[in-house]
């Protein structure tokens, strides 16, 4: 039955509630369905209408998901009367997990025995809920009754219901080896608090319980059985066998049961062809279907290329051609090569073409920081396209380098079969892209204490991939190079939200780093970017903080705020932990991490005794005047 059961922004559907994770409505607990099932006759996932277009992410979507995948489709959305019609558009979630609990009674039971009743409103989707109809305590009203709070997950990325009927058989006494005898089975608060520790799984009929605590022990419970290997978004029965999962009790809703696997890039414009190619590349999924130069024509006459209007035909499809030719183009492999084509770009504005979705203006170094700092451009427009390539649980992609290692036993599909288009959505904004000096950061590692610190952060880096099976275990990774800049990103990042009107976590980093013996040569920047789903992008208050007299004040208070935190010196004493569980020096939440939504690596390779003195540090600060020549 298709159910209107509540909404979400589109860009949520890829970005915080993608396919396979859970979403929690005001009565429901539900699990986003597979792309097979977005398929809808009110919704063609492949029509042009749909597409957006960003040639170079597509590109790279190829090399990890296959080359079989022909477009990026923004999700479907409905209207104002979507919730009235007897076929409602929208993205398709299932009820999960399929245990529910009476709040009065406590009976825990699967919503498939019939147990509880669907209770929907014609005109409050939001309002769907399951009610306990035959409750034995029910007054009046019968209750809601509420989606249980534990699952059963693995690092395969496979999630399936907490197996109470095998939980129970755990007890000291009562249902083991009864399994099918056992039951009805009761979730009981045996406290005021209603955490786990307050939680008994109780059986009516043999009264064996069991607290759920076990479930959650450091040696993980006994009779909970190998992982089944459901993927319950693609449907009820889909399993697969699962081999080294080590499946484990999760409360649903945590931050490590759905890491989505997104790949992002700048909509940078060709570098020739100027203001025609800009308007081929933003109209290309139609234009893309033309087979002659006759067929621009009809479109023409029908007022369908009004953006055009200066151009010829000839013109036009002279410059499809040289797109079409630059599609066959090596595709990159790995987040890192796009960044290289935008590092090009942002090095260098003055000769960065102009379109609606990307400007660039260079700014004057702000006083007194020219031995540091390279460039300072002002990203006065920019559009930014993200796609959704799978997903992980209980493991983070932040945990790797590049998208690109993480095993695919680990990388969830988002289908059953391979998929010809996958969920994405643009947003357009502004930002702030500063390029630091390459020689003062030269100068600055040549100091042995920043050699010691290099070394240290290395050690860390290599024994981090090796207790995760990451190959190779050392990649070569300039751990010290992003470190500073990740850090100078985070110090600016707190500090700018004070002032440009955005929130902190609606603040985004694109860090640039590599060293010169890497393909692309030497990269050192950040990018600091805000960006929205409207058509018109942000306000631009970021924008303006790149002006000298602002910046200027606010690198200055950031570095003051990096020197001192509020947990010194049990901050500024932490250092990076040479056997890899954690990659961070003097760095936490009172100083210098920030959101997940605006940080590339979960808030890992930050050290703000790279930046300036700290209490006990024993680093010298890359902010130091003897490291520059003035």
């Amino acid at each position: 039955m298709r159910q209107p059961v509540g909404e979400l922004r589109r860009s949520q559907a890829v970005h915080t509630f993608g396919i396979g994770s859970s979403v929690d409505l005001p009565y429901l607990a539900a699990i986003v369905h597979g792309l097979e099932d977005w398929i809808q006759p009110e919704w063609d996932p492949m029509s042009p209408l749909n597409a957006i277009q960003e040639d170079r992410l597509l590109a790279l979507v190829r090399s990890f998901v296959g080359p079989q995948v022909k477009q990026l489709t923004s999700p479907p959305a409905g209207g104002e009367d979507a919730r009235d019609r007897d076929a409602p558009v929208g993205i398709p979630v299932t009820t999960f997990p399929r245990w529910a609990r009476c709040p009065r009674c406590e009976l825990l039971a699967p919503l498939d025995y019939g147990v509880f009743t669907l209770k929907t409103h014609p005109r409050r989707p939001d309002e769907t809920q399951y009610v306990h109809d035959n409750c034995s305590k029910a007054s009046g009203q019968s209750p809601t009754v509420n989606a249980v709070r534990f699952v059963y997950a693995c690092r395969n990325g496979h999630i399936s219901d907490f197996p109470w009927q095998r939980y129970i058989q755990g007890a000291k006494k009562g249902c083991q080896g009864r399994e099918a005898k056992c039951g009805p089975y009761r979730l009981q608060e045996r406290g005021v608090s209603s955490e786990v520790a307050d939680l008994w799984l109780r059986c009516d009929k043999c009264q064996a319980s069991r607290p759920l605590t076990q479930a959650f022990g450091d040696e993980g419970p006994v009779n909970l059985g190998d992982c089944p290997g459901h993927h319950p978004h693609l449907g009820k029965g889909h399993a697969e066998e699962c081999k080294d999962g080590e499946p484990r009790a999760m409360l649903l809703g945590a931050s490590n049961q759905w890491f989505a696997l997104i790949v992002s890039a700048l909509s940078i414009p060709p570098s020739q062809g100027g203001r025609l190619a800009g308007l081929v590349e933003k109209h290309w999924p139609v234009l893309q279907n033309m087979r002659s130069e006759d067929d621009l024509e009809p479109l023409r006459l029908a007022g369908l290329l009004h953006p055009f209007a200066t151009f010829s035909n000839a013109q036009m499809w002279a410059e499809m051609e040289a797109k079409r030719g630059a599609s066959t183009a090596e595709a990159p492999q790995r987040t890192a090569d796009l960044k290289v084509e935008e590092w090009a770009v942002l090095e260098d504005p003055d000769r960065a073409p102009r379109t609606d979705d990307f400007q660039l203006a260079r700014r004057p170094i702000p006083p007194g920081y020219e031995p540091w700092l390279a460039d300072v451009v002002a990203v006065e427009r920019l559009r930014v396209v993200k796609a959704l390539t799978g997903f992980t649980r209980v493991d983070s992609p932040g945990d790797y380098s590049d998208l690109a290692e993480i095993p695919d036993v680990q990388r969830v599909k988002l289908g059953r079969v391979a998929p010809a288009w996958l969920p994405a959505f643009e947003v357009r904004g502004e930002g702030i892209f500063i390029r630091l000096r390459e020689d003062a950061i030269e100068a600055w590692r040549k100091d042995d204490t920043v050699k010691a610190r290099e070394a240290e952060l290395h050690r860390t880096h290599i024994a981090f991939r090796k207790g995760r099976n990451i190959e190779p275990h050392d990649d070569g990774f300039d751990v010290l190079r992003f470190a500073l800049l990740h850090t100078i990103s985070h110090a600016l990042l707190r500090q700018l939200s004070i002032e440009c009107g955005y929130s902190a976590a609606s603040i985004q980093e694109r860090i640039y780093a590599a060293s010169a013996d890497d393909a692309g040569g030497a990269m050192s920047g950040i990018l600091l970017m805000t960006a929205a789903a409207d058509s018109e992008g942000t306000l631009g208050g970021l924008v303006n903080l790149a002006r000298p007299e602002h910046l200027g004040r606010h690198i200055r208070q950031g570095l003051e705020r990096a020197g001192l935190c509020a947990s010194d010196p049990l901050c500024s004493e932490h250092r990076p932990d040479t056997e890899g569980r954690s990659l961070h020096g003097a760095a936490c939440h009172a100083c210098t991490f920030v959101s997940e939504t605006s940080c590339e690596r979960g808030n890992k390779y930050l050290d703000r005794s790279l930046l300036v003195g700290t209490i006990g540090g024993n680093v010298a600060g890359f902010f130091d005047s003897k490291w520059v020549a003035r």
